[in-house]
């Protein structure tokens, strides 16, 4: 397997979750409903400080290649949770429950790599929100935000590729990433049913 296999393999295999986690119905379930710009801030800090938190987390207790990538991961979060001058929400993130609890380095990075299909996905309404909302400079941020994130998994890749040494490995990646992918749409798709709301679209 290659790392674009390993790419391909993910979103062929999550391709109905980060389709929908591709929804605005994403951004209905982190605010609990509450569309407003404020709240949709405050939910999106709460992404970037779980996501700094990990990070950080991984960084601490990894070395070498990995410990640099973590730490970049970390502070590329801190950085966007400053530019938002929210307080973060109060939420916590199944998928970070799941990302937190990965011990080695592949899982890790196999994580990381889920956690940015994801994250990716959440960046991009956040783009369309603030579009919507008339306001083209937030919607930038999170734009080039979403660039930042589509970049951290090229770096993911590559290290994946100098780390997996065999299939064993490169399975080992995938799972990690198809679990943090189904803890989000478990968490999407739970938080939606208690709002109300239906999470698989309407034809």
């Amino acid at each position: 397997m290659t790392a674009a296999d390993l790419i391909d393999a993910v979103r062929d295999d999550q391709q109905t979750e980060l389709s929908r986690l591709g929804s605005s119905k994403t951004l209905y379930a982190d605010t609990r409903g509450e569309m407003e710009p404020d709240v949709v801030r405050a939910a999106a800090a709460a992404r970037e400080a779980a996501a700094r938190d990990t990070f950080e987390s991984w960084a601490d207790d990894s070395d070498g290649e990995a410990a640099d990538l973590f730490t970049e991961a970390a502070d590329d979060a801190a950085e966007r949770l400053d530019g938002l001058d929210a307080d973060p929400a109060d939420r916590e993130f199944a998928m970070h429950e799941v990302l937190d609890a990965f011990q080695e380095t592949i899982e890790r990075l196999g994580g990381l790599l889920g956690w940015t299909l994801v994250d990716q996905k959440v960046k991009g309404q956040l783009t369309g929100f603030f579009t919507g909302q008339a306001d083209p400079q937030t919607a930038s941020t999170f734009r080039s935000a979403g660039n930042d994130v589509e970049a951290l998994r090229e770096e993911t890749v590559d290290l994946l590729e100098a780390t997996c040494e065999d299939e064993d490995d490169w399975d080992t990646a995938e799972a990690a990433a198809v679990e943090v992918i189904s803890a989000a749409y478990e968490d999407y798709f739970e938080t939606l049913e208690d709002l109300g709301v239906n999470p698989k679209p309407v034809c």
